[in-house]
């Protein structure tokens, strides 16, 4: 009888501390897992994000937006890091104004928004040292108003050469349109027939265009959105888009005349020629 309750207690010593072996291999996977799983976490920073969605034109005051956590190596350029930076002072003059659509949290960026007390007007559009200038378009001319705030255009002149020849010829390309006829927003969708165009150029540029505008006629031709492509010189005239034409002489049978004179009448009657 001793001897079974040895041996019962011998087993069950066993068994308990092969348990404890696996329990003990079990915790040591899991912390390895949870130590592995806590270096995978990536650092992150504040950032302030809007709270609603917003549309062109409206002013983003303090209450439509919010500081969220996010990733410190994916933060965008150009973001706001607090509401201190957004709204620099109080009032109205710390007021910014939407200049593109932004959906519910998402990042506030400076090409999104205006300075500090600026209205979304197209001069709050304008990189250093570009101007903007309006061009005159029509169905023709304004890809059948397809255009959008925000493409790009390639613009063509028609007129006369220096030597009188109709020609057409790209004077400058990738010219980037800030507005259409009075509306600036680049997420109006529905197609308009502009009369006029507002885009963005050198001043070089618009002294060329407006030079252009003046003695022909302009096409605007639209440029795709991933197209990044370098336009080379391009000038077709009438004789290059005809060919050129060939003067042949008229061949045929030589003709010899006579005249005479019958009363006040002079006649002209055909002879046979003789060399």
């Amino acid at each position: 009888m001793r001897i079974v309750f040895i041996l019962v207690l011998a087993v069950g010593v066993g068994l308990a501390g092969f348990a404890v072996s696996i329990a003990k291999d079990r915790f040591d996977q899991y912390q390895a897992a949870l130590d592995e799983q806590q270096g995978a976490i990536l650092p992150t920073t504040e950032i302030v994000v809007v709270s609603r969605q917003l549309a062109y034109g409206e002013q983003l005051t303090r209450d439509d937006v919010q500081v969220i956590r996010w990733p410190a190596e994916f933060v965008p350029f150009g973001s706001f890091s607090s509401i201190e930076d957004l709204f620099p002072e109080d009032g109205e003059e710390g007021v910014r104004t939407v200049i593109r659509t932004m959906e519910q949290h998402e990042p506030i960026l400076l090409t999104k928004v205006t300075a500090p007390g600026e209205d979304a007007g197209v001069a709050s559009r304008l990189a250093e040292g570009m101007r903007a200038l309006s061009l005159s378009v029509n169905v023709n001319s304004g890809v059948s108003g397809f255009l959008r705030p925000g493409d790009r255009v390639d613009v063509y002149w028609t007129g006369r050469g220096r030597d009188g020849e109709g020609v057409t010829r790209l004077i400058r390309a990738n010219v980037q349109i800030i507005a259409i006829d009075q509306i600036a927003d680049e997420q109006r969708n529905s197609p308009t027939i502009a009369r006029t165009i507002t885009v963005t150029a050198r001043p070089e540029d618009v002294a060329a265009l407006t030079q252009a505008q003046s003695t022909g006629s302009l096409t605007l031709a639209l440029v795709g959105v991933g197209d990044d492509s370098e336009s080379g010189t391009v000038e077709v005239s009438t004789s290059s888009l005809l060919g050129e034409i060939e003067e042949v002489a008229a061949e045929g049978p030589e003709v010899c005349t006579v005249r005479r004179r019958v009363g006040n009448e002079v006649l002209i009657e055909q002879v046979t020629c003789v060399n």
